[in-house]
């Protein structure tokens, strides 16, 4: 398939906003590592404004996002290069309030999509929860017993951002 010309059209509102970005730029200073050691493990709701959140800016943070806030193995193969070359020394995981992924079983996801697109998704495992916390408690364990993160003796805590008081509430684990 030959390559196709950027959308520009489809895009033009995103290149508009950057154009405006770009010109009063400020973090051309910063470097890779995140400034505060940590990393936010979070969904990709947009409601959730993960720097914001904990009072933090550009080049604090390390941010990984997903569906749902899942730690999957490609959230620990990015944590370990995170905490040995980025300088995270600890991990928060935050998923959130009335989040998509714990409203629905997996099936029913997957039922929703072929109903009302017409597409068959079930090669994809979308990670849904029942028990939100529980999941939570699972993917917090999972990272303070990967051996890699272990052996870096990094800091993992687990907090639910409630998406409408802006509050986290933090969990012991």
């Amino acid at each position: 398939m030959p390559n196709q010309p950027f959308p520009k059209d489809t895009f033009s509102d995103v290149l508009s906003a950057n154009n405006a970005y770009a010109k009063d730029f400020e973090s051309s200073h910063l470097t890779g590592k995140a400034a505060q050691g940590l990393a936010i493990i979070t969904c990709m709701d947009s409601r959730i404004s993960p720097l914001a959140i904990v009072g933090m800016g550009p080049g604090d943070v390390k941010i990984l996002r997903n569906a749902g806030a899942r730690v999957t193995d490609d959230v620990l193969r990015t944590l370990v290069l995170a905490t040995f070359l980025l300088g995270v020394n600890r991990v928060l995981v935050m998923p959130h309030t009335d989040c998509r992924m714990a409203s629905a079983s997996e099936p029913e996801i997957h039922e929703t999509i072929l109903k009302d697109y017409g597409v068959d998704t079930r090669s994809v495992e979308f990670r849904t929860v029942s028990d939100p916390i529980e999941a939570l408690q699972i993917d917090v364990k999972r990272i303070r017993t990967h051996p890699f993160l272990v052996a870096n003796k990094v800091t993992v805590g687990g907090a639910v951002f409630d998406v409408n008081t802006g509050k986290l509430q933090t969990y012991d684990f």
